[in-house]
């Protein structure tokens, strides 16, 4: 994961790069707020495009808890960045990447036993209506 997380940092510095080579070359003078409004309502729209049918299929197919999974994966990437870049601003405790994948993989495997669980408490109850629908 720490690999693909440098990869991901990679492109998006390259990104940044041609973002700002585009800037210069053509003298928008746009500033960095300016570029960050642009790039990142962009970005949130194309993502907008992009779950929008996603989720609104999942929803149709009864998949609640896997759209529901997705909102609450990206709310816990966002919330253990944001915890280790406060950390280092406020200085209360190193900036740590494996401090984040541990949060990450705190939530994997609660969700795992989690579903475990619902799966086993769904086999059961399948297994009840279908006997009573026998006798």
């Amino acid at each position: 994961m720490k690999e693909f997380l440098y990869t991901v940092m990679g492109w998006i510095g390259r990104v940044h790069d041609a973002i700002l080579r585009l800037n210069d070359s053509h003298e928008l003078c746009l500033s960095d707020k300016a570029l960050h409004f642009l790039v990142i309502g962009l970005v949130g729209m194309l993502g907008i495009f992009a779950v929008y049918p996603l989720f609104k299929w999942l929803s149709r197919k009864g998949h609640i808890l896997a759209v529901a999974w997705i909102y609450v994966f990206t709310m816990v990437l966002g919330l253990t960045l944001a915890i280790e870049i406060g950390q280092k601003v406020s200085g209360t405790g190193t900036m740590s990447f494996a401090d984040i994948v541990s949060g990450v993989m705190g939530f994997l495997y609660m969700f795992a036993v989690y579903a475990l669980i619902r799966s086993i408490v769904h086999v059961v109850r399948g297994k009840r209506s279908g006997r009573q629908t026998e006798e």
